[in-house]
């Protein structure tokens, strides 16, 4: 009986998330941090938009994106039931980077209150000691 296992999300920051960095495979589970942005939906493409605005929003699509800076990632949400997604707010997703199309989360989690300098800090530390006592 083959056996499927669910890797947990290896911790990226979405500026870290570029086609040279070494979790940007196809499949590779990561769990990414960011504002929830704006979606347009009309032909399923991400505007930027003035401020954190939601201009449109369907349900159908369930497309979130979300930013960190200047880096944003496009995130399928449509098996996130529970999630009640606010423009604005802070989420963490978990799930597996599809290249293309969009990347879909397995879990989703609301992260207001974040500081995200302290964030950023600890996962530096984080990746240091991982480097250090591989």
């Amino acid at each position: 009986m083959a056996s499927s296992v669910i890797k947990s999300g290896a911790l990226v920051l979405l500026e870290d998330l570029h086609p040279s960095s070494p979790h940007f495979k196809q499949g590779t589970s990561l769990r990414v941090t960011g504002k929830y942005k704006v979606v347009k939906v009309e032909a399923n493409d991400i505007e930027d938009g003035e401020g954190e605005m939601l201009q449109e929003y369907s349900v159908e699509t369930a497309i979130a994106m979300v930013v960190d800076g200047s880096a944003k990632l496009k995130i399928n949400t449509e098996h996130l039931r529970n999630l009640s997604l606010r423009i604005g707010s802070f989420y963490q997703f978990i799930g597996e980077l599809l290249i293309q199309p969009d990347n879909e989360a397995r879990v989703g989690r609301n992260v207001d209150g974040i500081n995200l300098d302290l964030y950023r800090q600890s996962l530096q530390l984080l990746r240091q000691f991982q480097a250090d006592h591989q």
